[in-house]
């Protein structure tokens, strides 16, 4: 496969010569197979083979012992070239540096990896726990990254504190916690919390783990009903979002296929990227979108509008692959686009718009579509079916910003709207 990229026999002689060439050429493989483009290529194997000298004079003999010289490879690069970098094209140059070297040795010597995940929070002293909550609570593994970052920063406090958690903490030891959290959280964020360690504090309890449960001592904090604005923008903002989109290249015109899906029909941005090709009926204009939050699934015609900016990405951009997905990423290895990846799409455009709202991202765009329907005048139950919203309650919010609503309410007799 070297062959395929680099021209002159003595260059790929110099690659196989190397201590590390077997690895260089089995990751350059993976690299074709994976559709990179020539170019990463390029840019990566003389960096390998430079990791590969410098990590055999500092002593290393075998693949296995290579993670050690990562870091002070990437140190070194960065000393000899990063002085006239900037901070963000410094954090850029060390993934840059690191991720190509990483890459190879996952797939070259994947044991060293095997177990090099970040152990779960308190797996030493209830290794139970989570087996709990996806067996017996059945959570799905998007809610169960909540639960690892709160009781993450419970794990570290009490270690900072030099306090164990069993058999039996005070009580103060918790209410110390939750309220130094509240100094960096925001009110949602410290009732999530408060609820997360309520159910990790009754499964120890239960499990016979702790002398006491500690759940009945934990106070949430109030948070009132419609307390909150939707964070929505004004339509003529949405469609200024619209025209900053490039449909010229292969990313704009993805983004603009997704971008409308948000504002369109509201969508979140979870069920954007788990689209498939089997949910887009052309025959019968038709956009099924199933496993919504609500446990249902919703039919929506499909607008021309639409329709046409996804046919203009299937038909120019789309990776060919034998996966059902509708939106991938742009580069190689060309994964589906994750619903985390929706968000920062949208993120991106609204600031390239420069439109300012509060937490930008899909769910703007979607608090922008119900509020256009709102200001249609159509009923909030029929607003929420629209949406998908699981209670009418998620719909009511919507009433404080209905504007010619609240004059009607506020107006009197012989008065007139300023």
């Amino acid at each position: 496969m070297l062959d395929r990229y680099f021209i002159r026999p003595t260059t790929i002689d110099r690659i196989r010569s190397s201590w590390i060439g077997g690895a260089i050429e089995e990751y350059v493989n993976w690299l074709a197979a994976h559709n990179y483009a020539a170019r990463n290529v390029f840019i990566r194997v003389p960096l390998l083979l430079q990791f590969g000298e410098s990590a055999r004079r500092a002593g290393a003999t075998t693949l296995a012992e290579l993670p050690a010289h990562v870091d002070p490879f990437v140190n070194a690069w960065i000393g000899r070239h990063g002085r006239q970098y900037s901070e963000t094209q410094h954090q850029a140059a060390l993934r840059g540096i690191r991720g190509p070297i990483q890459q190879m040795l996952r797939l070259t010597v994947p044991q060293l990896f095997a177990n090099s995940g970040v152990p779960e929070p308190f797996s030493d002293v209830a290794p139970g726990f989570f087996d709990f909550l996806r067996r017996d609570r059945g959570l799905r593994e998007t809610t169960l990254v909540q639960y690892r970052q709160y009781l993450g920063r419970w794990q570290n406090y009490l270690q900072r504190i030099e306090r164990p958690l069993l058999p039996n903490l005070p009580p103060a030891v918790v209410t110390a916690f939750i309220t130094e959290s509240g100094q960096t959280l925001d009110k949602r964020s410290v009732q999530s919390l408060c609820s997360i360690l309520k159910v990790f504090f009754r499964y120890l309890y239960r499990a016979a783990l702790a002398a006491r449960d500690l759940s009945k001592v934990i106070e949430s904090p109030r948070r009132y009903r419609f307390a909150n604005l939707p964070r929505s923008i004004p339509w003529d903002e949405v469609e200024r979002m619209l025209k900053s989109v490039d449909r010229r290249n292969v990313i704009g015109r993805r983004d603009y296929a997704v971008l409308l899906l948000l504002t369109t029909y509201g969508l979140r941005g979870r069920e954007v990227a788990a689209l498939t090709l089997d949910d887009i009926d052309w025959k019968h204009s038709r956009l099924d979108v199933r496993g919504r939050k609500a446990d249902h699934s919703t039919a929506y015609p499909l607008t021309p509008t639409v329709g046409e900016a996804i046919l203009a990405y299937l038909q120019n951009g789309r990776p060919e692959t034998d996966q059902r997905a509708v939106f991938f990423e742009a580069y190689a290895p060309h994964k589906p686009l994750s619903r985390v990846a929706v968000t920062m799409r949208a993120k991106h455009y609204l600031h390239r718009a420069k439109i300012d709202v509060f937490r930008p991202g899909s769910h703007t765009l979607r608090h922008a579509c119900v509020q256009r329907l709102v200001d249609a005048g159509l009923s909030f139950k029929t607003i929420g079916d629209f949406v998908g919203h699981r209670t009418p309650d998620a719909t009511k919010i919507y009433a404080k910003v209905n504007l010619k609503a609240l004059r009607e309410v506020a107006l009197g007799d012989g008065e007139e709207v300023l």
